[in-house]
This record gives C-alpha cells, structure tokens and sequence, in this order.
C-alpha cells in the first residue's frame, strides 16, 4: 500500500489546484483520474471549453452557404474544438505530472476504507493511504428511462454529441434546460433545423416569464421549434414518439441525431462512500458542511459531486475554501459566496445573478423594477444584435440590487459589474452613475438602474 498526505480523485478545476497547491507546500499527492481522455476535467473536456469553442464558430457560421458547405465547415469547427481541448488537457496533465510532488493514476477509484482508495487500472488494482482525501468526481448526464435509448447510436449525451462529426439536418432536443437551450442556439446557427421537446409547459421555469418569453422568441426568430408539455414515450431507431399532455395525442418526430439534455446529477456511483463513512442526501450529492468536510471529516467534497450550483468557477471557489481552512484562518466559508452569477451561452447569452422578480415578490419584498430592451442600447445597434432585455430588481426600503437578469450581447461580461456591485453592497445609484467607456453595453446599466 502506498501512503500519501493527500489523495485527490477527480482531475476537475478544484482538484487539479488544490494539487498543485498542496505539491507547492511539499504535500506527496496521488491525483486519481479514471479516463486519460478527461485530464483537466469536465469544463476542459467535455463542457465550457468545447461547447463554447463551438458556440463561438457556429455564430461566425454562414447562414447563406450550401448544405454540403454547411457540413464542411461544421466538420472543420469539429476538428478545431479537438484542437483546443486536446491542447489545454495535454497542458493539465504536465503541470501535475511533471511535479515531483504528485503522482497521477489514470485508473478508477473507489474506498475500501475511511482512509484507504483501491485505484482500478488497466494494467493492475492498487492501495493507497492518506489522511486527507478530497472527492472532485463531477456530475454525469441523467439517462431517463425512455425505451430504445439505451445503445441507439442515434441518441447523444451533452457528453457524446462533442464527438458527433457531421451536422444533422435535423436534431430533437429531450429537454428545454439551459443545457439544451445552447444546443439547440448552437446547431441552429450551424444550420440544423432543430425541435426542442419540453414535458413542463414554460421553457426555463426559474426564469421570469418575460425573460423567458423573450428567449423563446429569439430562439424561434432562429428557426427552432419549441414542442411544450411534449412528453417523450420511447425512441424506434431515429424517430421520437412523444405525447401532448394537453390533448393527449400521440405524436412522431424524425430526427438525424437525438440529444438527452435531461439534467445532471453527482458522480457519485462506484465510489463505494459507506466504506468511507461518507453520507449523501436524496438527491445523491455528498453532504458537506461550510467547509466542505463530509461526515468523515477528514474527506473534502469539491465541485459538482456535492450538489448546487455546476460551474468551474464554484469548483476554483471550493479550492478556495480548503486551501483557508487547512492553511489559514478558516474564515471563508459555503455561504460567503452567494449570490453567485451565471450565463448561458445561447445567441445572445442569458445572464443572471440573485433574485429574480417572481422570487423577490414571493419572499415578500418591497422591489421596484426596471426593463431595458436591448434595442435601446447603442453598442448592440453597433453589434447589429438588437434581440433581448436587460432586468434589475432593487429593494426599495434599502436601495440595494437583489437581483439582475441580462439576456443580450456580451451580457456574460457586464454580470460581472453587477456581482461587484452586489458583492460591494453598493446601492443600485452606484451602477446608475458610475462612468463607462462609449459605446459599450456595459453602460447600459446606466440606463437599466435609472429607477
């Protein structure tokens, strides 16, 4: 058996820093990581990375070329996005691998103890020993048990659709989440027609309804097609057999090529956690407390396995956290981070941070609000994308911003300004008089908090 200061399982954003950082104080660490196609982890891999790669060229697409021109240049968008994550996953293992420090086991790990990791590799199954152990496996697609799924080489996770080589013509989405809303923005921009089957009668329920009526019709302006209250009985080869939950007919689609875009959960299967005396809630994610500490407090849960929100950025947080309570005042803590922003990376990008209007008004808040449509702003007549809204929702007993949604050109950017603002507990006048550069969207919020 061999023993380490600390054993690490999961090559994610998180782990792969906290590594680093623990080599730099000469901590011996084993990073186990269970594929060498995932050195780096998901965002590099399979998620931010890749997908905005693709984002990116499909907006610079030609909508007027031919449909074999339409291919070729979806393949070459297909070989650059390769390009850049085989690029940035080679970079990630060498700056592990060729640290003296760590040792990286590509294999699979699993406990068979409070202490102990068995790593499962092509080549042989070994033991490892340490005190601390830190959990940074991810989350994995939800596969719903829909018949003719299972091995239909037409069917694709947000995770194998990365590897599809050639555009469909016509691609049906199972699920209008953010994940499949940047799909479906994505392969239409390509040039796909594109469905996009919904069981829940509103696209993107935590949205206020103008904001998400306000996607929907951007997106519909691309050609998609939104089927609401579709729910999916099976799939025979390439055709999707679905029912209206309002009239109860049973209806068919054909599609080329068929994505699952029904949710993620954490990764935890195969881990063996009783032997760890490690405890996960209903929903399957690791319980932690503010510091990360699992019921054996001597194993850390990072990133996505231990539920909420799922971004690289709260996995760097994480470290974050650790890196304060192992190695400073231990003040920073699960809590201090919120609220938290986030984007998706639709044609323009949905952006959020806090409340939005339907919460604040829920929780019983004295708000006032204020719109903006995107038209109004001069930078996005520049941009030539007019489409959007941009939304702020301001207590009024303290003048402080509960919540902002930016759905518009760059708006993945100018969130930014608003989460400082927020962070700062500045009142919303802060925004509304603070000077920016001309023509920017940024300076819309000198508009958009104008209340």
């Amino acid at each position: 058996m061999k023993k380490y200061d600390a054993i690490i399982i999961g090559f994610g954003k998180g782990g792969k820093t906290l590594a680093a950082g623990l080599a730099e104080r000469n901590f011996t660490v084993a990073m186990i990581e269970r594929s060498d196609k995932m050195y780096g982890g998901t965002c590099i891999n399979i998620g931010c990375i890749p997908t905005k790669t693709l984002i990116h060229s499909a907006k610079l697409a030609d909508t007027s070329a031919s449909w074999e021109q339409k291919r070729a240049y979806y393949r070459q968008s297909v070989a650059r996005k390769e390009e850049v994550t085989s690029f940035l996953r080679q970079k990630n293992y060498r700056n592990l691998s060729d640290n003296p420090n760590i040792t990286v086991y590509t294999g699979t790990g699993s406990f068979v103890g409070p202490d102990v990791v068995e790593v499962r590799m092509a080549e042989e199954t070994i033991q490892l020993q340490a005190q601390q152990i830190f959990v940074n496996t991810g989350a994995e697609t939800i596969i719903l048990p829909i018949g003719g799924v299972k091995d239909n080489p037409k069917v694709y996770t947000s995770t194998s659709i990365m590897e599809l080589a050639e555009l469909p013509k016509h691609l049906v989405i199972v699920g209008g989440g953010y994940i499949g809303l940047e799909f479906a923005s994505m392969y239409a921009s390509f040039g796909s027609q594109v469905t996009v089957l919904e069981s829940y009668s509103e696209l993107i329920a935590r949205e206020d309804r103008d904001i998400a009526a306000s996607v929907q019709e951007v997106l519909e302006k691309k050609g998609i097609t939104f089927c609401l209250n579709a729910r999916v009985q099976s799939v025979e080869g390439t055709v999707v057999v679905y029912q209206d939950a309002v009239t109860g007919k049973i209806l068919q689609l054909d599609a080329d090529a068929i994505l699952l875009a029904t949710g993620r959960r954490p990764n935890t299967a195969g881990l063996n956690l009783p032997e760890a005396g490690v405890e996960v809630n209903e929903r399957g994610a690791i319980i932690v407390n503010e510091h990360l500490q699992t019921t054996n407090p001597n194993i850390r849960a990072i990133g996505d396995v231990k539920g909420g929100l799922q971004f690289t950025y709260i996995s760097l947080d994480d470290y974050r956290i650790l890196r304060e309570d192992l190695f400073g005042a231990g003040e920073r803590k699960v809590s201090d981070r919120e609220p938290v922003s986030y984007s998706v990376f639709i044609d323009p990008p949905l952006s959020r941070i806090g409340m939005s209007e339907t919460e604040a008004r829920e929780k019983g808040l004295n708000i006032k609000v204020n719109k903006l449509p995107v038209s109004a702003i001069p930078r996005a007549r520049t941009l030539g994308n007019t489409d959007g809204l941009f939304k702020v929702i301001v207590d009024a007993d303290t003048d402080k911003i509960v919540g902002c949604t930016l759905f518009g050109p760059e708006s993945s950017e100018v969130i930014n300004l608003v989460a400082m603002a927020m962070k700062m507990r500045q009142e919303y006048t802060f925004l509304r008089d603070l000077i920016f550069t001309h023509p920017s969207m940024s300076e819309a919020l000198n508009d958009l908090m104008n209340l």
